[in-house]
């Protein structure tokens, strides 16, 4: 029986690799592309455009996901973004963006698939964290970004806690920087063996997503250690 794999933001450099990992694993994958984008994702078995950071575009594509699908094994969630910027220097139009497009992208996919996973007592729900959501040294020049992290942090503990007695897991994974070719032309001064490759990201989820024992753990991943 096919193992269903939701993956939002799945054209990037790490979601490639994520839907690269779980399809040559057995997965059925379900990858979401943002509307419009004229993204590909070759190796999904399905591709969706959906807004994640728009309720009634994630509520549509819950809807025709649960009638050609019914359920889901996992979720891993991968819209987001970044933005530097210090307290001072950060406008309330800078949290609205950083919010909604990691928060609200991740809370609109739990709000929506939360409930089918509860009725099939089964599940695994993937986050994406930051290392300045979790050390103030590094989320001080970027306020904003860090703050919608730690809400995602946050976000994944009340899945655990509302679904404390089922067999659901939530997970977050905090790399330090990843490794892809659009940071390294950003960043060509910094470590590069400090970082994490997309590939060790995937590593671990698949690892999380087949250790049912596992639970609200949150995953560290620093290069260079």
């Amino acid at each position: 029986m096919d193992r269903n794999i939701i993956v939002t933001g799945a054209a990037g450099n790490l979601g490639a690799s994520v839907v690269e990992k779980f399809k040559r694993e057995g997965y059925r994958v379900i990858a979401t592309i943002l509307p419009g984008s004229g993204d590909e994702v070759e190796e999904a078995d399905d591709v969706y455009e959906v807004d994640a950071t728009d309720e009634k575009s994630v509520a549509d594509f819950a809807k025709d996901y649960h009638m050609q699908y019914g359920e889901v094994d996992a979720m891993v969630l991968l819209v987001g973004g970044f933005q530097s910027g210090s307290i001072e220097k950060t406008k309330v139009a800078d949290f609205d963006k950083m919010i909604k497009l990691n928060f609200f992208s991740a809370f609109n996919m739990v709000k929506n698939f939360l409930p089918v996973m509860k009725k099939a007592n089964f599940g695994h729900i993937l986050f994406m964290g930051a290392r300045p959501a979790l050390q103030s040294s590094d989320g001080k020049n970027a306020v904003a970004y860090a703050l919608s992290k730690m809400m995602v942090s946050s976000l994944a503990d009340y899945v655990t806690e509302e679904a404390v007695d089922t067999k659901i897991r939530s997970h977050v994974f905090v790399p330090s920087i990843i490794d892809t070719p659009q940071n390294r032309e950003g960043m060509p001064d910094a470590d590069f063996s400090l970082w994490v490759n997309p590939a060790e990201i995937a590593e671990a989820m698949h690892y999380a997503v087949n250790n049912p024992d596992l639970r609200n753990m949150t995953f560290k991943l620093y290069g260079g250690v």
